[in-house]
């Protein structure tokens, strides 16, 4: 018996989509599931969290939906014995490309999650909420928040023009850092304390980052005038970023961040510095390639 977690409103609709390939392949091979699937996020996840508390056992969890539906339910999964088997659907699909999951059939998907087992890796940890790619304040943060509060641009188009907005006031502010124990100062224009390897759609923001090390990459961006991050800013998607000399990662399992700022986790709003973040090792159960 599996649990099965859909969210139709994913990937503009493709969630809906990809959920009905995915219960008509599962009905053809015979696998016996329970719909955790409700109306809202909030239900669903009561529903998840539900489920878990019952004596039964399940194989897995499939998951059909983009980073937002992941990091719900990875606030459940974390520290259980349930894999979550993720059948991408969304719009970035990040915590995909951190799994490697280039299959892009579903039902070749649910043929590998079938035949193979999952293992353990970590996960962030900031304050009491879970993340599993990647924690960030600074420029990508204020870029959110003018993002969410536009109402009238719907989709990526609201966070380019959100980007082009924030990117002509923008200025670098003042952080304080605590790494392990080590405290320093130091101003910057964005900060990624990563899990993972990407966030925002593919930006491959700390490229070298393994999700089974135990630390984090800490990407710390020192301040460069707004021509010269227009170009680093592309070569972000390859990864190839890291060799200008603004830019410095380090390696960390408990990491303390504070400023005039705002923080963002997996896409979804942490709220104003200071923050606290940790790596939970081999916290959450799930198939990768």
């Amino acid at each position: 018996m599996w649990l099965l977690l859909i969210n139709p409103k994913s990937g503009n609709g493709r969630g809906n989509r990809i959920g009905k390939l995915v219960k008509q392949e599962l009905k053809a091979l015979g696998i016996e599931y329970i719909d955790v699937s409700a109306d809202s996020a909030r239900e669903s996840q009561e529903n998840l969290k539900s489920k878990l508390s019952e004596s039964q056992e399940f194989e897995g969890l499939f998951l059909i939906g983009g980073d937002g539906t992941v990091n719900l339910a990875v606030q459940e999964l974390v520290g259980s014995d349930l894999g979550l088997a993720l059948i991408p659907a969304g719009t970035g699909n990040d915590f995909a490309r951190t799994l490697n999951l280039k299959l892009k059939n579903p039902e070749q998907l649910i043929s590998y999650y079938l035949s193979s087992r999952p293992s353990l890796i970590d996960v962030g940890k900031v304050g009491e909420k879970y993340f599993v790619d990647v924690l960030s304040t600074g420029f990508d943060s204020m870029v959110n928040e003018r993002a969410n509060a536009m109402k009238r641009i719907k989709g990526r188009a609201k966070y380019n023009v959100s980007l082009l907005m924030v990117l002509s006031t923008f200025k670098a502010k003042s952080y304080r850092f605590n790494i392990d124990g080590l405290s320093f100062e130091s101003k910057a224009m964005l900060i990624a304390v990563s899990n993972g390897i990407c966030y925002g759609g593919g930006m491959k923001v700390t490229p070298d980052a393994k999700i089974d090390d135990g630390l984090f990459d800490i990407l710390i961006l020192s301040p460069v005038s707004k021509f010269e991050f227009l170009k680093v800013f592309p070569k972000v998607f390859s990864g190839k970023h890291t060799t200008h000399p603004a830019v410095k990662i380090s390696r960390g399992r408990n990491v303390e961040i504070d400023s005039d700022a705002v923080a963002y986790a997996d896409g979804e709003r942490v709220g104003p510095l200071p923050v606290k973040a940790r790596v939970i090792e081999r916290g959450l159960l799930t198939w990768r390639m």
